[in-house]
């Protein structure tokens, strides 16, 4: 406040000159908030609460029409987050195991106001980095046995076909098979013959025929909700883990849900997609569209990310001698970056005790990967699941655990073919110094940093190479 009034008062004083006079009415403050928030201050706002994967939360006033991507903007703008379009807001109800990413188009508000008080219900914002995959490749989320074109199409379509047949406000694909249906009021679940159609969800009351009497309406979508279900088998029930339902908006709670479980995740992942787009259909594909709008060489389902502009312009330096100098030729460029990256190794050898003298690097390698934001210390694996499942069922997704089963293990669990299979990582032991391997040995590692870097960049003895960790971030 002291320094607020000084201020004033030198610019109040004509006697004293400002040294800054473009600091007087600066645009910056004023451009931030209306390029995020467009005339904020003119509509009315309303105090909202959003949570992290750590539990800490933040209360932000916002805008009462303010969508879930805004919301995700404001808050990686507010805590210097790297912005690469997977930020999510999630709506999570505690008390049934729900949950459901918010489309990044739907109203805040509108979401609360389906709230019932009876449910304990929260806001997350968190990585989703499934949530346009199966616009990058559909072929793999719409199984051949699973779906159905009109009999005028030809069998084999192509990437961009499948797409603008889903898309599309005159034909849809029929999605079909079976599911577990949750009877009403009910403990009990019966294994029926679905078909999804553009007038809803329906199943076949005779076997698998889809003869018009034999079809029954189960639910249609416009005025519900999907969710996930997050504790499997535990609250529903469930004859296995890949639940969901439809939960329809300002429902009396968790006796109006229409239950439904799959028998794999494939299943589950193709049914949930579909919804998604028989539900939204373009309004998906323009969110997904979004952040490349307006970027040359984008052409409708043929899309690949540029690079930005930040890293067209890195070039290899060479800071070796009296005066630095640009590297041109690739070759030189690839082994000065190995030189540095096995230099580095070596100087990461070494740290500081408390004394300020070195220390081997073995001594502090049980410790040292506790910083690191793939890493979560003493979590089940039910809970790095549910977390994987959460951000994700996208090849490479990852984290980094202690073993439950013996403590002086770690585990690495990684999503890989929309399953999520777990390696224990085994410390070794070698004319004193300690290692750690995922491959009886062959390979090892002075750290568990050591071990993820090399991962990253090589997929050896995993499905896949590490790509996207799993971090409990902090508002």
């Amino acid at each position: 406040n002291r320094r607020k009034k000084k201020g004033d008062s030198i610019l109040e004083n004509p006697s004293i000159p400002n040294p800054f006079p473009e600091l007087c009415c600066s645009p910056f403050a004023s451009v931030l908030s209306a390029s995020l928030l467009p005339k904020a201050t003119s509509r009315k706002k309303q105090v909202i609460k959003v949570y992290s994967e750590d539990d800490t939360s933040r209360a932000l006033e916002v805008p009462s029409d303010i969508t879930a991507r805004d919301v995700c903007q404001l808050l990686i703008l507010k805590n210097h987050y790297v912005d690469d379009h997977s930020w999510t807001l999630f709506e999570q109800l505690t008390h049934t195991g729900l949950g459901r990413a918010i489309e990044d188009h739907e109203l805040v508000m509108e979401v609360q106001s389906n709230w019932v008080m009876e449910e304990e219900t929260k806001l997350y914002f968190r990585k989703n980095y499934a949530k346009y995959e199966f616009f990058k490749n559909p072929l793999s989320f719409f199984p051949d046995h699973m779906i159905s074109f009109p009999s005028e199409t030809n069998a084999a379509l192509s990437h961009s076909g499948i797409l603008q047949m889903f898309l599309s406000s005159s034909t849809y694909p029929e999605i079909h098979g079976y599911l577990h249906a949750k009877e009403q009021g009910k403990k009990s679940w019966k294994k029926l013959y679905f078909l999804l159609r553009r007038s809803g969800l329906y199943f076949s009351t005779k076997g698998t025929s889809k003869e018009p009497r034999h079809l029954q309406f189960f639910c249609e979508f416009s005025n519900s909700d999907m969710y996930m279900s997050l504790t499997g088998k535990k609250i529903s029930g469930a004859p296995t883990n890949y639940g969901f339902c439809f939960k329809p908006n300002k429902s009396g709670g968790t006796r109006d849900l229409k239950q439904l479980c799959a028998d794999d995740e494939q299943s589950r992942t193709c049914w949930m997609t579909a919804i998604r787009l028989l539900k939204y259909g373009m309004q998906l594909y323009q969110n997904y569209m979004q952040p490349y709008q307006g970027r040359s060489g984008c052409s409708p389902l043929n899309i690949t990310p540029m690079r930005s502009i930040s890293e067209n312009s890195l070039v290899a330096m060479d800071f070796s001698g009296h005066r630095s100098r640009i590297i041109e030729n690739p070759t030189e460029a690839l082994s000065v970056a190995v030189e540095e990256g096995l230099a580095w190794r070596r100087r990461g050898c070494l740290r500081l005790n408390s004394h300020g003298s070195p220390i081997a690097m073995s001594n502090v390698g049980m410790s040292i990967h506790r910083s690191q934001s793939w890493f979560h210390h003493k979590i089940s694996r039910e809970e790095a699941q549910r977390l994987i499942l959460q951000h994700g069922l996208v090849d490479g997704v990852f984290l980094v655990r202690d073993s439950q089963s013996n403590p002086k293990t770690f585990v690495l669990s990684l999503s890989h073919g929309l399953k999520i299979k777990h390696f224990q990582i085994v410390p070794l032991e070698d004319d004193g110094k300690l290692f750690y391997t995922l491959d009886d040995g062959h390979t090892r590692f002075t750290d568990l940093i050591q071990l993820v870097e090399f991962y990253q960049l090589n997929k050896g003895v995993l499905p896949c190479k590490l790509k996207h960790y799993c971090a409990r971030i902090a508002l």
